[in-house]
């Protein structure tokens, strides 16, 4: 499986994993900011963005990419940090190779089973006969007798593109994560070992993806954990607050501004 990556800088690896239906592209702006004091690997995971689909879409086989990919790049060990889904992977990643996680930064989820959160936009995106569209446009109001939230709308419309064709198709492998989607939600990362490396969890104030009663589970696994809220922003923190966010994750890193 041979990654879609771009890079940002020089210095100390630090990979960044983005979270469902979503690229690398989310993490553009934190990536160059993140640049201009480490080496930066922003990574489309398989079945998203433009690297590789696959009918196999779980959290293992998604930490084994990571490992083929530094592997594939020469890179020994690197810091972590995953949004989401992609914190899923970075935490799966640093329990089955921790001898290859420097440090690890989780962006607002924890180590826990979900509710199914995303059963409404799957339907939504599936019932779409995208070859009934020719305008992004006409697109964006079907989906909004679906999905009123406007900015959830834009999120999911950044994975619109055009065939050879001109046809609209979808970059993200919809099939698949609709038909494993129970293994992304409900399913926590396999443990088995304990991380005892320097762990960050971020957590937006206005999110609910990490309560209170989730600190217990995230120490148990991840010892050295420390855990922050960034005021004012909802589960995409990145780009609620994003100078805060890349503030705390320098401080973390032990990167000068």
């Amino acid at each position: 499986m041979n990654l879609h990556y771009k890079t940002y800088g020089t210095g100390t690896p630090l990979i960044i994993l983005h979270g469902l239906f979503g690229s690398l592209d989310n993490w553009a702006t934190l990536s160059k900011a993140f640049g201009k004091h480490c080496k930066v690997f922003a990574l489309d995971q398989r079945n998203h963005g433009r690297s590789p689909h696959s009918n196999t879409f779980n959290y293992e086989v998604m930490a084994s990419d990571l490992d083929a990919f530094m592997q594939q790049h020469g890179i020994h060990s690197a810091c972590v940090l995953g949004h989401s889904m992609g914190g899923k992977t970075a935490m799966q990643f640093a329990l089955t190779y921790q001898e290859k996680t420097d440090k690890l930064i989780v962006v607002d989820v924890a180590p826990k089973t979900y509710d199914r959160r995303h059963d409404e936009i799957l339907d939504a995106l599936s019932s779409l006969d995208l070859s009934l569209y020719s305008a992004r446009r006409k697109v964006d109001e079907a989906l909004a007798t679906m999905i009123p939230d406007v900015a959830v709308r834009q999120f999911l419309l950044k994975n619109l593109r055009r065939s050879e064709s001109g046809a609209f198709t979808w970059k993200i492998n919809l099939g698949i994560i609709k038909k494993h989607y129970s293994e992304i939600a409900d399913r926590p990362p396999a443990a088995g070992r304990v991380f005892m490396q320097p762990t960050l969890f971020i957590k937006g104030e206005r999110s609910s993806y990490i309560g209170e009663h989730d600190h217990r589970i995230i120490m148990g696994l991840f010892p050295r954990a420390t855990i922050v809220t960034v005021e004012g922003a909802g589960h995409w923190v990145h780009a609620d607050a994003p100078q805060q966010l890349t503030r705390i994750v320098l401080d973390f890193l032990g990167a000068s501004q």
